[in-house]
């Protein structure tokens, strides 16, 4: 049975240590949580971003902690509105995200909770990178939109069960996810197809779908 959110469910602006950098952040924690999934933003998306908010009071509902972070800076995203390229470094996006894992694991109220990841376009690249480099901590990975296909090599080192969701009106990407999920080495995997959405997953009842296909995939897996 699902669970639902309750006033006791606590939100907290946060501060991560990732390398040589601070990144912004929101914990939120219901009771008794039974796992945290660290969201991945990708292409000048962050922590504000309405539709990874969405699935993540979703997340909630169902008993998991999240944690939503800003992949860059301040200056780094002002810097990315004029050049695009850091959104695509997916190699300093994965080390942002162990970064965070890593503080997970010191934070005395996620340190007892499996971790998961969901990232979203350029994020589900660099989650499964992190996934990859970190097969001990990542439990799971959901990717929404995404490019599997920029973890490139590391693709067949991922453990974690992994879910890849795609509109159906998102052919290019399609094709992209389609060719990384050949080359995924977990042995637990799966590729959906939500019909009649586009890239964002603005059509009426697709963002829901992608809700509850990452609630039951996390639940499953970080219990």
């Amino acid at each position: 049975m699902n669970r639902i959110t309750t006033p006791r469910d606590v939100e907290s602006p946060v501060h991560v240590e990732a390398g040589p950098v601070t990144l912004e952040g929101t914990l939120s924690l219901p009771e008794e949580a039974t796992g945290v999934v660290l969201f991945a933003h990708g292409s000048g998306s962050g922590r504000h971003s309405p539709r990874n908010r969405f699935v993540a009071r979703h997340l909630r509902q169902v008993g998991l902690a999240t944690l939503l972070i800003d992949l860059l800076t301040e200056e780094e995203e002002a810097e990315d509105q004029f050049t695009g390229h850091i959104r695509f470094d997916i190699g300093l996006l994965a080390d942002r995200l162990i970064g965070a894992t890593d503080w997970l694991a010191q934070d005395s109220r996620t340190a007892h909770l499996g971790v998961g990841y969901f990232g979203a376009s350029t994020g589900g690249g660099a989650a499964l990178v992190a996934a990859a480099r970190r097969p001990e901590a990542a439990r799971a990975v959901v990717s929404r939109g995404g490019r599997p296909d920029l973890a490139g090599n590391a693709l067949p080192a991922v453990q974690a069960p992994t879910l890849l969701i795609v509109g159906g009106h998102d052919e290019p990407v399609i094709d992209l996810n389609e060719m990384a999920f050949r080359r995924l080495g977990a042995k637990v995997k799966q590729l959906v197809i939500v019909p009649g959405a586009t890239h964002l997953f603005e059509e009426p009842g697709t963002l829901e779908e992608v809700a509850r296909l990452a609630g039951a995939w996390f639940t499953r897996y970080l219990g």
